[in-house]
């Protein structure tokens, strides 16, 4: 049974995902304040967490950047919150959906078994090692070095830069890459692609993810 912690401060609402999550078969804890929340978290293992952004003594988004830092657990926001600038806050500390309020339970409950299917999924592995000019990827071990560095990937962005990379020059629409790795690109926003591309070049540091105006993302080629 999965595990799931709902952070909702609104009685209502937290009563009414208890017991329909309980009915769709997932195992609910339930937090009023993002203090509590972390406190769970941090004592008991949750397959996915549900997360109001306007909750008291911690908001959503200082939540979400603790548990970020802390692990790969899937992390979906549920808020009144639809301002671009909000949601595209929620995407940059790698939230890996965002859904307004009011939300319809059936598609809130696809959109976490979603996440849940990503979450389990074991990347196809080549048996090789990729290397596409100052970057080597293992696709067993998920280590990646970028010219002469050893950098930490979250699962998300291992498999974006290991899709780039297996086919340098290629160029990825956002659309391709949620069809390939989100697998339900129907249900969640483009932007989550480039929130993670930011988080890669971060990492990356230089020029080695490259935009094409108008088109989307491709590896730059080696020299």
């Amino acid at each position: 049974m999965r595990k799931i912690l709902v952070t909702e401060d609104e009685p209502e609402i937290r009563e009414l995902l208890l017991n329909y999550l309980t009915h769709e078969g997932f195992d609910v804890e339930l937090a009023e304040d993002g203090v509590q929340a972390l406190s769970m978290f941090s004592a008991s293992h949750y397959d996915l967490v549900l997360l109001d952004i306007m909750i008291p003594k911690i908001d959503g988004f200082g939540v979400c950047e603790v548990i970020k830092r802390q692990s790969d657990v899937p992390v979906m926001f549920l808020s009144a919150l639809s301002d671009d600038k909000s949601k595209i806050k929620g995407y940059d500390l790698m939230a890996d959906d965002y859904v307004t309020k009011p939300f319809s339970m059936p598609v809130l409950v696809r959109k976490i078994n979603a996440l849940l299917r990503r979450k389990d999924a074991v990347p196809a592995s080549s048996g090789h090692v990729i290397i596409s000019g100052d970057i080597t990827i293992d696709p067993d071990t998920m280590d990646v070095v970028v010219s002469g560095r050893h950098i930490e990937l979250t699962s998300r962005e291992f498999d974006i830069l290991m899709t780039l990379a297996k086919n340098p020059g290629r160029i990825y629409t956002r659309e391709m890459l949620l069809d390939l790795l989100w697998d339900y690109n129907s249900l969640v926003d483009e932007r989550i692609v480039d929130s993670h591309i930011k988080n890669l070049r971060h990492k990356m540091g230089g020029d080695y993810i490259e935009t094409v105006r108008g088109r989307g993302y491709r590896i730059a080629k080696a020299d």
